[in-house]
């Protein structure tokens, strides 16, 4: 058995690993929501077409998603720290080349492929997968949070990074994110061990009684990641879970945060107040999501999840016929911000108390391959109709239907309590 390297604050030092989980996944976010504000500058300087640049942003939304259960079993395998540390290193490398791009291919092979592939290790399904290893309480705070960093990263960088591109073209974006994924790189390697008994420790909330170990592994790669996808895929909770999570997908980063700024500047609004609009949504997600998790520790998350998405799809129904002046985007921001991704919580939960603690990290990376699915099928179609139909309307209320079923499926979830099992290792 390897010793253990101690490291301070006990117990709490859960919440430094928290602290570069949740940069990481901000950041990580923030390489998904750049290609959005690709989308004019790539237009106008290399005149390609959007549909052309929509679909480099929709193929890195969806590996961001499929990659999510083999990510879940490579950190199974292999460890947390080093599963990180690699898919940053690609990021930063692969959104680094992007800047000697000429042609469309090299937009989808960078953007959309290798920072796909990279971005997807560092998804919803590594909060997952901290959460289940470093705490036994208050799981759905802490999810929360970290879910809210995911969608924040999305929308919070956008006025910064959009700003830069006004000052020096989309050189300068792509060259703050790139740093930004290598600057965290370090971060990840010396704060981050695998487990807690790594550094001789319990994870938060254990009794204090409870031996310090190590949990052996258990199965290899391609059986953790196709094993627990057989075993969930005979019950009906997988398919209601996975169908909302589409729905999710499809209803957020997919469709408002690929185009929402585009759509701003169809109407007029310039992309560095629309972008702002973004950020705006980013810091009431925060809020919005991390109280979800307190709300999914103490209520039906069932519920949860039918009140998010029904409001949700009214808000999206509502946004083309807003007028889209100041008064109704503030309202429409806050709004949409506090329900942005707060179905996250309430999912994992229901994932957990089906699945059990072995494999819900792996059945949640399957599910949120289906949320990454339905995002990526959003930026498509929404591009295709923009460029067919010369509107987002169209997508914007299809999109706000969707919100609606998703909340009358979450009502058909089962609940089943499964005895906890150890984290995989």
């Amino acid at each position: 058995m390897q010793t253990a390297s101690r490291r301070p604050f006990g117990q709490n030092y859960a919440f430094v690993v928290v602290g570069v989980i949740f940069l990481s996944l901000l950041v990580a976010a923030g390489v998904r929501a750049a290609p959005g504000l690709l989308i004019q500058p790539l237009h106008r300087d290399f005149g390609w077409s959007v549909d052309i640049i929509s679909l480099s942003g929709a193929l890195g939304i969806l590996l961001y998603g499929l990659v999510g259960p083999f990510a879940a079993a490579l950190m199974n395998r292999f460890g947390v720290r080093q599963v990180l540390v690699v898919a940053l290193l690609l990021m930063a490398l692969s959104i680094g080349a992007s800047l000697f791009m000429t042609q469309p291919w090299h937009l989808i092979a960078t953007w959309g492929v290798l920072s796909g592939l990279g971005s997807g290790c560092v998804a919803m399904v590594l909060g997952a997968t901290v959460v289940n290893r470093w705490f036994t309480t208050n799981r759905g705070l802490i999810m929360g949070l970290l879910s809210a960093s995911a969608a924040t990263g999305t929308l919070i960088f956008q006025p910064g990074l959009a700003k830069l591109g006004e000052i020096g073209g989309w050189p300068w974006m792509v060259s703050a994110v790139a740093l930004g994924c290598a600057i965290l790189i370090p971060l990840a390697l010396f704060l981050v061990p695998n487990q807690p008994s790594d550094i001789g420790q319990r994870p938060y909330g254990t009794d204090p009684s409870t031996p310090i170990a190590p949990v052996p592994l258990r199965e290899g790669l391609i059986d953790a990641s196709f094993g627990a996808l057989a075993r969930a895929a005979k019950t009906r909770t997988f398919w209601y879970l996975f169908a909302t999570f589409f729905i999710c997908g499809f209803t957020t980063n997919g469709l408002v945060g690929m185009h929402l700024v585009s759509f701003c500047g169809d109407m007029g609004i310039p992309q560095v107040q629309a972008a702002s609009l973004m950020a705006m949504m980013g810091i009431f997600d925060l809020f919005g999501t991390t109280f979800s998790g307190w709300l999914t520790d103490r209520f039906d998350p069932r519920k949860l999840l039918f009140l998010y998405y029904g409001l949700r799809g009214l808000a999206l129904i509502y946004l083309p016929f807003s007028g889209f002046n100041l008064y109704t985007l503030t309202i429409f921001g806050i709004f949409y911000g506090l329900d942005w991704i707060a179905t996250v919580p309430p999912t994992l939960r229901l994932t957990n108390e089906a699945f059990g603690d072995r494999d819900a990290p792996v059945v949640f990376g399957w599910i949120a391959a289906g949320h990454q699915i339905g995002a990526a099928s959003a930026a498509a179609l929404a591009g295709y109709l923009r460029v067919m139909q010369g509107s987002y309307v169209e997508a914007f209320v299809i999109s706000g239907l969707t919100g609606i079923v998703a909340a009358l499926i979450a009502l058909l979830i089962a609940r089943r309590q499964v005895k906890a099992e150890p984290a995989l290792a």
